[in-house]
């Protein structure tokens, strides 16, 4: 009897590719502003809605999302204000969050065993009303982070260019806050919110081994994502291991076999570079001679001056016309 025929089976697979997309699509723009460990922050926040649900009998899942998206907008405003640093914010998020959660956890006469299901997760045991929640969340933040890719990447990649563009930054920046938080909560029944922050990291670092443009890596990452996440689903079902740890190794093992191969691309890239053998490549940026867009000032992408010529933003690139072609920046 294959595993397909059971019903948990086919919640968790499916689970776990939303999963899959969703961390790594909000990991991407965390990983391009230096705060790779904000999922680890939100995931020790949203243990204390867990709590707050169980105290309260009110679905923890819903808890979760409401404390950890304040806690995302609490590290946002923390940042933008400079009263204190990023790193200082998430840690006493860590702190708080997971003390606040055995706190009341054990006011709600529950154990702190009660936690493990959410701090390691339990997909297996996902029911249909828990994946039709997973389903509308993660379907919310990918379509965001991929409908909204162009104006994020702005934002994480150069604040004061996106701010010179005319975008409202602050908005942007609090979106992605919002979406990690809630990217947590869709993560905790998958991988745990000890480990969710693996999944939202580790794919976007094996793909940029491999990858060069933020475009690419945001693919890659995504795909990255989705195979662990299902491999590490089917292989805790055949050998009795927990789901979570077994995704996270698996996307682990990945980043540790595309290093050596990232390492190989990048010194052919620049031995191509320093011998002339890579045609695209001009000075300190990257030229193509063909562009499926024709910018001009009534285009309505965004712009940036620079003297002597004028970037658009288009596709999460920067564009600059130079006589035939463009140059990508």
């Amino acid at each position: 009897m294959s595993f397909l025929d059971y019903d948990f089976m086919q919640r968790a697979l499916i689970a776990a590719v939303l999963t899959g997309l969703a961390a790594p699509a909000v990991g991407t723009y965390l990983v391009q502003r230096r705060l790779a460990l904000m999922g680890d922050g939100l995931g020790h926040v949203a243990l204390t809605g867990v709590a707050i649900g169980l105290l309260t009998g009110w679905a923890p899942v819903w808890t979760s999302v409401a404390v950890a998206v304040l806690g995302a907008l609490a590290i946002d405003v923390v940042r933008a204000n400079g009263r204190a640093s990023a790193d200082v914010a998430l840690a006493m998020l860590f702190y708080g969050g997971i003390a606040g959660g055995v706190l009341i956890t054990g006011l709600a006469g529950s154990t702190a065993a009660t936690l493990n299901t959410y701090l390691f997760g339990s997909i297996t045991t996902v029911s249909a009303d828990d994946l039709w929640v997973v389903a509308v969340l993660a379907v919310v933040v990918i379509v965001l982070a991929v409908g909204l890719a162009p104006q994020l990447f702005a934002v994480c990649q150069d604040e004061e260019f996106a701010r010179a563009s005319g975008l409202p930054v602050r908005l942007y920046s609090m979106l992605i806050a919002v979406m990690a938080a809630v990217t947590v909560t869709v993560a905790m029944r998958t991988v745990g919110l000890l480990l969710v922050s693996a999944l939202m990291v580790v794919p976007v670092a094996t793909s940029q081994q491999l990858t060069r443009s933020f475009r690419t890596t945001f693919a890659l990452a995504m795909v990255l994502g989705v195979v662990p996440s299902l491999g590490g689903v089917v292989f805790s079902y055949y050998v009795d291991v927990a789901p979570g740890a077994s995704i996270v190794v698996a996307s682990l093992a990945g980043f540790v076999l595309a290093w050596p191969a990232g390492s190989l691309l990048r010194r052919r890239r620049a031995a191509a570079a320093v011998n002339g053998e890579d045609p695209r490549v001009t000075g300190a940026h990257v030229t193509t001679e063909q562009h499926p867009h024709q910018h001009e000032p009534e285009c309505g992408h965004p712009t940036v001056e620079h003297g002597d010529h004028t970037d658009y933003l288009h596709d999460g690139h920067l564009h600059a016309a130079h006589g035939r072609h463009y140059d990508e920046h």
